[in-house]
């Protein structure tokens, strides 16, 4: 998934604590928490957060901003064990399973914008919860894709007496890939700092070559390495789910587990490609 609270962690506020005892309004609350132009950062925001779920967390951040005993990192903590508790609801076999997953999926994401939005509020923002931010992410996607390799080895009805374990291969490939899709993203960053210089700005990200440029752009339109990210993978395992249910057996969560390992597999290369050919590093 893209990164919708670590802007909100990395801001850290010169500014005096605000007063935690009077529950602010919202219009209040939205000055500080969604300054002008944040939510319209698309390489920053994911598009649910745009479309829904930054309404709801601007309205659970309001309750919570009084609540001391709540803390930002408590709740990027939450967030890590909710995303986690998704890929390990994939085992349950049944649709049951798939809609689990997809609801913590929502909660994850949930948690993943009020934990930066509390912090900016209170002028809580420390590289601590940007650190535990990022592991989440990590976390959470590697162990949904794992999940949904472990739900096609089919485990609680065995045929001929054993589990088909490719299926657990291909579903830890993917995660593989997604954790490394972040980290070639991270590591910009890290060699950007290690050599003194600073953060890369969005315009960077455009390769130097004009082909590779357009064949980024089309990638883009596509929007197809998506998929591996926490919210549309939920979504997409559980229109698996739904048509496993109409079909029979778990065909379409099979084919689900190579789309998205072929998806990460492809995505981790051209995305390294994208970063060596552009001007982040330089």
């Amino acid at each position: 998934m893209s990164k919708p609270s670590t802007a909100d962690r990395s801001a850290a506020g010169s500014t005096p604590p605000v007063d935690l005892t009077r529950r602010p309004s919202i219009e209040e609350l939205r000055a500080v928490i969604h300054p002008e132009g944040m939510l319209q950062r698309r390489s920053a925001e994911h598009w649910a957060g745009r479309l829904y779920m930054r309404k709801i967390s601007l309205r659970i951040t309001r309750v919570l901003s009084t609540v001391t005993v709540v803390t930002p990192n408590g709740l990027t903590y939450l967030m890590m064990i909710t995303g986690i508790l998704a890929g390990a609801a994939l085992i349950v076999p049944g649709i049951a399973g798939a809609v689990l997953a997809a609801l913590l999926i929502q909660v994850y994401l949930l948690l993943d914008c009020v934990d930066g939005e509390v912090a900016r509020w209170r002028r809580q923002t420390s590289l601590t919860g940007v650190y535990l931010d990022r592991v989440g992410h990590y976390m959470s996607e590697a162990a949904l894709l794992t999940g949904l390799g472990l739900r096609a080895t089919d485990l609680l009805h065995r045929e001929g007496g054993s589990a088909h374990w490719e299926w657990a291969f291909l579903g830890t490939l993917a995660a593989l890939g997604a954790i490394l899709i972040k980290s070639e993203t991270d590591l910009v960053d890290v060699a950007r700092a290690r050599s003194g210089m600073t953060a890369v700005e969005d315009s960077a990200s455009v390769p130097r070559s004009a082909g590779v440029a357009k064949a980024r752009r089309a990638a883009s339109l596509l929007k197809f390495h998506r998929l591996v990210g926490a919210v549309e993978a939920s979504l997409f395992i559980l229109a698996a789910g739904i048509a496993d249910v109409l079909h029979g057996g778990l065909f379409f969560t099979r084919i689900a587990v190579v789309v998205l390992a072929a998806i990460a597999m492809l995505q981790t290369v051209l995305h390294l490609l994208s970063i060596v050919l552009s001007s982040r590093l330089r």
